[in-house]
């Protein structure tokens, strides 16, 4: 591929013939307007003339609907075909274009190639604001040229890439180039091949970025851990208004995520999570963090595993939470009951602008069938309470004693006592006593019932332990997980000292505390003298000093831009060199929670001599007790008489 510059974008003035038109005498009398609307006819015809000479060196047809259409301020040109030159005989005639501020181009196969010729283009073209590219088979070169020209554009305000083949490792471009680009409100990168890594790539992009405000995510693979290290990088986030993950497979453990983000993110207005494999218990666990949102108004469900119970979990979160914003959640899949309809009108006198959509009524609760008490205990218990043994019940059947009798007799003998057993018991307790079905019950087995059901429960006890303490792990590992994301999607700069931290002597420590820098950044902002509308267009904001901090210099380099992740496959605790580094600089231990980094804690950081100095104390400790020992045992063998030679 030839090398491209932007002198190559520009045809000479003798490429282009200028349009020539004779004047007559009626010219002398034309008004301002009559010469405003000459001047831009005559730019349009010379848009078009460029446009027809560009198509001519390239060699490609040109699109009559872009010469029809200069005059309007959006152009669409989707599925047109034009390829890659095709595009570069449009970013020709773009480049002195000041009319068209949309430009729509979805589906026209201009691959890489063409999306360098636009990206040139985009330098000197400023008034394209809204920018279409789907569908076109950009891959990884075209999103490296796509996230090149984001770091200097100052115009697009949206751009769309769904459907171009991006992979993880392209997530990591557009992460660096939105760490310094905060002017685009909207960002389509639905339809594209982002797993696990590309999750921690996103969700860097969200916890680096300032400006986005519409992000759509539909129709990827975000799960497991790549939604747990998107969902930190939501916790921090302080612009995002809609976010759009349907089609995903977040699953439970990205529900659990999700819910801990929306008890700290307050900016997220709009939520899509439909077709994302939830079941009642993943909604469950984003009702935990609907309790303390206030923000979220329209919550998008459809399409999960949820019954009945996930769609009163849900209604009942907005009944019980005064300062909840819900205003809309759409389930339309599933079937409720009435007991769900009634709970619904009651919550909606209470907050008349909610709006819940369901299937239809008719669904139910699934119960689970009570569970049969073993007969083979009930007749043992019944024979303790009266104090009888096996053949005392049984021996107006049992004239012989030999504990062997028809099953006609015995079920006739059972049914006529008082003992608390159904048809169904009965029937169990024959099967098991009479296994061979040789037509005789042998009712010795009933003698041992007392230890086999206390070994059964034992069992059954020792089964469910272990299956609330499996999933207990697991969301402790998950958590564990989303805290380990959060601290390494949290950009370095974001931690400042607080404002309101006790000052001392500058000889002696200083306490501080850590402080997201989305907090304090109406205080910095305004403290600032030095951020200007010049400092927007290059990026290089100058914080004011804090606390005697230098100050912080931002920086558009991707370099400078990449943060290390951490190993979110490995759950175990790492030794002192894998652990992660917080944003001051001190190694963190991965099992401290993350609610003792407030900013009401301590000091960050410990006393290591301190520490050190205790150790030799605990040898000298070491050292008088052996010595005691040792004295003791001369004790205990000179309890002997000896004589002493004078």
């Amino acid at each position: 591929m030839s090398s491209l510059s932007f002198e190559s974008l520009c045809l000479k003035d003798d490429d282009c013939p200028s349009p020539t038109q004779p004047r007559g005498e009626e010219d002398e009398f034309d008004t301002d307007l009559e010469s405003d609307e000459k001047e831009e006819s005559n730019k349009s015809a010379s848009i078009a003339e460029v446009y027809l000479q560009a198509c001519k060196l390239v060699g490609v047809v040109p699109v009559s609907y872009f010469i029809r259409n200069l005059d309007s301020t959006t152009m669409n040109l989707t599925h047109h075909g034009l390829g890659p030159l095709g595009c570069k005989a449009l970013a020709i005639a773009l480049v002195t274009d000041m009319h068209i501020n949309t430009l729509e181009l979805a589906d026209n196969h201009i691959q890489a190639e063409g999306a360098k010729y636009l990206v040139e283009m985009l330098r000197a073209n400023f008034t394209i604001q809204h920018l279409d590219l789907s569908n076109n088979h950009l891959q990884s070169a075209g999103a490296e040229y796509v996230a090149k020209m984001l770091l200097d554009n100052i115009s697009l305000k949206s751009l769309k890439l769904s459907g171009n083949g991006f992979t993880d490792d392209d997530a990591k471009y557009f992460a660096d180039s939105f760490s310094s680009n905060s002017r685009i409100k909207e960002f389509d990168l639905s339809h594209n091949e982002f797993c696990g890594k590309g999750g921690e790539h996103l969700g860097q992009l969200l916890a680096n970025n300032e400006g986005l405000e519409v992000l759509d995510l539909s129709w990827n693979h975000l799960r497991m851990k790549g939604a747990v290290a998107f969902c930190a990088g939501l916790k921090v986030n302080t612009m995002l208004k809609h976010l759009d993950l349907s089609w995903n497979g977040f699953g439970n453990e990205g529900a659990l995520a999700m819910g801990e983000a929306l008890k700290f993110n307050n900016t997220l207005v709009h939520l899509n999570l439909s077709n994302n494999r939830l079941t009642n218990e993943g909604v469950g666990m984003l009702c935990r963090g609907l309790e303390f949102n206030d923000t979220l108004r329209v919550l998008l469900l459809a399409y999960n595993s949820i019954t009945v119970e996930g769609a009163l979990a849900l209604v009942n979160v907005v009944k019980n939470t005064p300062k909840t914003a819900l205003e809309e959640i759409n389930m339309c899949n599933v079937l409720v009951n009435e007991n769900f309809v009634h709970l619904l009108e009651v919550t909606c006198q209470e907050h008349p602008g909610l709006d819940v959509q369901y299937g239809g009524v008719g669904g139910f609760i699934a119960k689970k069938p009570p569970k049969r008490v073993d007969p083979m205990k009930v007749i043992q218990d019944y024979l303790d309470q009266r104090k009888l043994r096996l053949w005392d019940f049984f021996r107006n059947i049992d004239k012989d004693g030999t504990m062997r009798v028809p099953v006609a007799d015995f079920r006739k003998a059972v049914q006529q006592s008082s003992i608390p057993l159904d048809r169904y018991q009965i029937e169990e307790l024959i099967q098991r006593l009479d296994r061979d079905r040789t037509g005789m019950v042998d009712y010795r087995g009933l003698a041992d019932t007392r230890k086999q059901m206390m070994r059964d429960h034992r069992r059954q006890l020792r089964k469910v332990e272990s299956r609330q303490k499996k999933e207990k792990q697991k969301s402790d590992r998950i958590l564990k997980t989303f805290q380990s994301a959060v601290e390494a999607v949290t950009p370095r700069s974001s931690m400042v000292i607080s404002p309101g931290a006790a000052k001392e002597d500058s000889s002696g420590p200083q306490q501080f505390s850590a402080t997201p820098l989305s907090s304090w950044h109406h205080i910095v902002m305004s403290n600032s003298s030095r951020y200007s509308v010049t400092n927007l267009s290059s990026e290089h904001v100058h914080l004011p000093m804090l606390g005697g901090t230098p100050s912080y210099r931002a920086t558009s380099s991707l370099a400078m831009r990449s943060y290390s992740q951490p190993n979110l496959l490995d759950d175990s605790p790492r030794s002192a060199p894998g652990k992660s580094i917080s944003a001051q600089g001190v190694r963190s231990d991965p099992e401290m929670g993350h609610s003792k980094l407030s900013s009401a804690a301590n000091h960050l950081t410990r006393s290591r001599p301190a520490l050190n100095a205790r150790q030799p104390e605990v040898k000298a400790k070491t050292k008088k007790m052996k010595k005691k020992k040792t004295k003791k045992h001369v004790e205990k063998g000179s309890k002997k008489p000896t004589h002493t030679i004078k």
